[in-house]
């Protein structure tokens, strides 16, 4: 697979046509094999859209990842057959459960593809539009795969290593891996042909197809060491991922262990020894796919079981070859300069392809312009001509290196060119054989400037994705809240256009809102707050033209947090690189904004919270005021007789209170008899007592005496041994009034 993750698994190659002639012998290195397809045997109608020219012809794409070495490549390609092909892409990132296919743009897609994920591809096949796989083969339903030869590359691999002498090789992979049980399939397909028996005990499971499962695994393999003399491997990254450890433990690559991989990924040429390994061109994955999916589209023919894409097995050091890999041509070469050069310059664009084909009517010069350049270069060295300028080799240099970056294939074509005189047979002087060599190291130290300067401008974008991944981090989780919602950060990023549309209602998830938007190039954008249906969601008509024209994919990538569903976050722009690793740029981008959607939902609740809070707090103030009247309240009964009814438990705080509030009532009512009727107290401890003991010696001191009324017999109990003072009891309220009243009218006769 190439660059799958963890959980996807399976490992995806690229797709590469068959070796070109002039390639290695197959006694050697065997070509890939290439599936013929069979005659079709059903035809698919084109898909009714809703009017003519309601919209244009949409693929959809379901991907887990956007970005990386894999990923990347495979979108790239899906959309350069598209543009071929008159069609829009739209590319959903997720996995067909996730993003409730077909739901979601049902009306604005002809036809699928899905990308190793297939959680939920059932739905898929209900929705009555073509669809096909890559990188992977659905179990669940029938439809066409496009997926590598797995079987050719790594029978190629195997014998690779058993032409130099090795019985007892490994494998190592990821067995949940579609891709990898193919070619562990065809690992012991390849053992059984050359008679070698196989052995299960060589066989080491890793935990993923990542660097992290050949780490993982390299104890297990060690522990199989030194039988085993040689490891093929289901993925590069599991190869790369488990060498340091081996070499950690001493062992030495290749003269202990003879290794190959599977993928060619970028690090295999760089790492120490460069890996051997079957290379794949992911994108050309993408294109067959998208080539296959139009023709689906548009009623024709296909083949039911789908595609195979071819590979080619890249020896460099790992498994024990000394020298870069020959490249002759088996038809010989034309015995005119001119024809020779011709072929040459094919034979040499041919290389750097490996493994796509350059087709017959294709000329070279259209894929290297400056091909022709090189080799009359040479041929002018030969001869003594003026040498071609330092500055235009290092140009033509610098376009073989957008063709390929492998070294070793670029010194490869150089060595071809080298060897043409020698092929064909015409004779050379010392003299020119000088002027040739220095053309030849003319032309590497190009070779060596050109990677340098693509080494340099990589890092420089790996400066620049920093840069924005910086910028767009700071602008979410750092700015205003208002921010990831308005998508002003998108200014920070290459995007061109972008529109944020959030569930009407995250549970039902049927209508989006349109809450932000953003163009750069002053395309219209879709007025906030509209609406529209899942099913129609994005419709053509909001979109810029240079997504309806095919110019740029049009990215909806759903927005998560731990909490919630937000919505569809819709980006058209350029693609990203693919150095950023499979959770890289967009998808990071993608996490940010719901974290910040998240926080900004948090802090609105927060302070509605607060504000909340603030409300109930004067509430409950102005609601203990009330109750602190009730709980105590001082009537005037009488001139001079003040009655506080008591109900209720009297606790510490509450006879504080009753304190408090007698002692303000008799000198605010001058009062010189107070009634504390007790009858609807349930119980009165030593503490209570106490502090009405403590509430009679107070009156006192104001110059009224207290009564409590309603004291019963366990009530009285809880009273004896307390110093209660003056204070009196009475059984009932009448009585008290009996006693009091004459008091009372006493002191209100008196002047």
């Amino acid at each position: 697979m190439g660059d799958g993750g963890q959980g996807s698994g399976v490992a995806v190659p690229e797709q590469w046509g068959e070796l070109p002639s002039g390639g290695r012998s197959s006694s050697t290195v065997p070509p890939a094999r290439r599936t013929t397809f069979p005659p079709a045997r059903r035809t698919l109608a084109p898909p009714r859209l809703e009017g003519a020219g309601a919209r244009p012809r949409t693929v959809g794409v379901i991907t887990p990842f956007l970005d990386g070495s894999f990923w990347n490549p495979v979108l790239r390609g899906i959309h350069a057959s598209a543009q071929e092909h008159g069609i829009r892409t739209l590319v959903l990132r997720g996995t067909p459960s996730e993003i409730d296919a077909p739901a979601l743009a049902r009306e604005q897609v002809d036809g699928w593809i899905v990308v190793i994920e297939l959680h939920g591809i059932e739905a898929l096949a209900r929705a009555g539009v073509p669809f096909i796989t890559v990188g992977t083969r659905a179990s669940e339903v029938v439809c066409p795969a496009v997926i590598p030869d797995n079987h050719g590359g790594m029978r190629s691999a195997v014998r690779h290593l058993i032409e130099h002498g090795h019985r007892r090789i490994a494998f190592v992979g990821y067995f949940a891996a579609y891709d990898v049980r193919e070619r562990f399939a065809a690992y012991k397909d390849t053992l059984a042909e050359a008679g070698i028996p196989f052995d299960p005990d060589l066989v080491v499971e890793s935990d993923n197809n990542w660097y992290s499962g050949g780490q993982a695994a390299a104890p297990a393999l060690l522990a199989k060491l030194p039988a085993c003399t040689a490891a093929v491997f289901g993925t590069d990254k599991n190869a790369l991922g488990m060498m340091p450890p081996l070499k950690a433990a001493g062992v030495r690559i290749p003269e202990d262990l003879a290794i190959v991989g599977f993928d060619d990924v970028v690090e295999a040429q760089g790492v120490d020894p460069p890996l051997t390994t079957v290379r794949q061109r992911f994108e050309m994955m993408g294109s067959a796919a998208g080539d296959l999916l139009a023709s689906m589209i548009a009623g024709e023919a296909f083949p039911p079981e789908g595609v195979h894409t071819d590979n080619v097995l890249v020896v460099r050091s790992s498994c024990g070859c000394d020298t870069i890999e020959d490249f002759l041509d088996r038809e010989g070469a034309a015995s005119d300069e001119e024809d020779a050069g011709g072929v040459v310059a094919r034979q040499m664009v041919e290389l750097l392809l490996l493994p796509r084909p350059l087709p017959p009517d294709v000329a070279p010069a259209e894929v290297w312009p400056a091909v022709t350049q090189v080799v009359d270069g040479y041929f002018a060295a030969v001869r003594g001509a003026a040498p071609v300028p330092a500055v235009e080799l290092e140009r033509a240099y610098r376009q073989a290196v957008d063709v390929t970056p492998d070294l070793g294939t670029l010194m490869a074509a150089l060595r071809l060119l080298g060897q043409l005189h020698e092929r064909r047979g015409a004779p050379v002087d010392a003299a020119a054989r000088r002027r040739v060599e220095a053309f030849l190291e003319r032309s590497r130290l190009a070779i060596a400037r050109a990677r340098l300067e693509a080494e340099t401008q990589y890092v420089h974008q790996l400066g620049v994705l920093a840069r924005i991944n910086h910028d767009v981090s700071f602008a979410l989780l750092g700015g205003t809240c208002q921010e990831p919602r308005s998508l002003a950060w998108l200014e920070a990023t290459p995007v061109v256009w972008g529109c944020l549309a959030l569930w009407e209602d995250p549970a039902a998830r049927e209508r989006l809102v349109v809450a932000g938007a953003y163009s750069r190039d002053g395309s219209p954008v879709p007025p906030l707050g509209s609406r529209c249906a899942r099913e129609a969601f994005p419709p053509a008509e909001m979109l810029p033209a240079s997504a309806t024209d095919g110019t740029f994919m049009v990215l909806l990538l759903p927005i998560r947090s731990v909490r919630r569903d937000w919505g569809i976050l819709v980006l058209i722009g350029p693609t990203q690189v693919e150095m950023a690793g499979d959770e890289g740029t967009v998808a990071i981008w993608g996490t940010l904004l719901g974290a910040a959607l998240e926080r900004d939902a948090l802090l609105e609740s927060l302070s509605s919270q607060h504000a909340d809070l603030q409300k109930a707090f004067e509430i409950e103030r102005a609601l203990s005021e009330t109750v602190r009247e009730l709980g105590c309240p001082i009537i005037p009964l009488l001139r001079g007789v003040l009655l506080v009814p008591l109900i209720g438990m009297i606790d510490g705080g509450r006879a504080q209170q009753v304190l408090e509030k007698v002692s303000e009532g008799v000198s605010r009512h001058r009062a010189s008899r107070v009634l504390l009727d007790l009858t609807g107290v349930p119980f009165v401890d030593a503490q209570v007592a106490s502090t009405l003991g403590r509430i009679s010696r107070a009156a006192a001191l104001l110059g009224a005496r207290v009564y409590l009324v309603g004291v019963r017999p366990e009530i009285a109990v809880s009273l004896v041994g307390v110093d209660l003072g003056e204070l009196a009891t009475f059984a009932s309220l009448s009585a008290a009034l009996r006693e009091l009243a004459p008091a009372g009218r006493r002191a209100r006769d008196a002047p």
